[in-house]
């Protein structure tokens, strides 16, 4: 089954659950003029924009998330679902992953901390057959950031907010590994996948900081400690859903 034809059962579904009978009236809840697009919506016969996801979710009073995969608020999907879906990094459109890319697209690993735990760095895993982003090259270019040195990870956790809210996506260019101060960084930290911003202490030293620093105070590692802590990389992006 295609993943747009899963979206359109996790529509009807939703729209039957919420007690809207008919395909016309959630159209004309959601302010559109023509019962047909929720048809080829529920249909699987027309990929959901991220327009109308946001439309969708608040008629049917669901996270957006839910309308994609099913799920409540705050779950994620499993990864085998993740990899049949690419996620967009301008919102919620998404596709299967046959979907060929375009010429000014590449594919991104997207690790997630189970993997981090393990001992698997994402700097050491160079064939990933996991689920990926696709980003433009025009955006890595920008950012001067080689394809071959990139990857993104979800953060977990409060401790960034309310810049990286939990279950935000950041881009890490695993290249750049050398501090410099008050940029944010990925970090493993005895086998747990940590974002902060780093700041260098005198002699050799490295301070911690959370963006949520009334619950997540300033953190400093020296001599010993810090060989608990290996630089992934530099930061080049964050996606932030609300």
């Amino acid at each position: 089954m295609s993943l747009n034809h899963r979206v359109g059962q996790h529509i009807k579904h939703l729209r039957i659950k919420a007690g809207i009978k008919s395909q016309a009236k959630l159209a004309e809840l959601c302010g559109w003029k023509s019962q047909s697009r929720v048809g080829n919506y529920e249909a699987g016969s027309r990929t959901v924009s991220p327009a109308d996801a946001e439309v969708l979710a608040k008629v049917l009073e669901v996270d957006p998330a839910e309308i994609i995969f099913g799920l409540p608020n705050g779950k994620s999907p499993s990864l085998k679902y993740q990899d049949e879906a690419a996620f967009s990094i301008s919102g919620f459109e998404f596709w299967d992953s046959g979907t060929p890319l375009n010429d000014d697209e590449v594919e991104i690993p997207f690790y997630t901390e189970v993997e981090l735990a393990a001992g698997q760095g994402i700097a050491e895993m160079p064939h990933f057959n996991g689920p990926k982003l696709r980003f433009a090259k025009s955006t890595l270019r920008k950012s001067h950031v080689d394809q071959t040195h990139a990857a993104c990870v979800r953060v977990s956790g409060n401790s960034m907010e309310p810049v990286l809210p939990n279950g935000s996506t950041v881009g890490v260019d695993t290249s750049q590994t050398n501090v410099i101060d008050g940029k944010m960084y990925a970090i493993n930290h005895d086998g747990m996948l940590r974002i902060k911003t780093l700041y260098k202490l005198p002699g050799g030293g490295l301070r911690l900081r959370s963006f949520n620093l009334e619950e997540w105070p300033d953190e400093r590692y020296e001599g010993d400690d810090l060989k608990q802590i290996k630089i992934i990389g530099k930061i080049f992006w964050y996606s932030v859903l609300l």
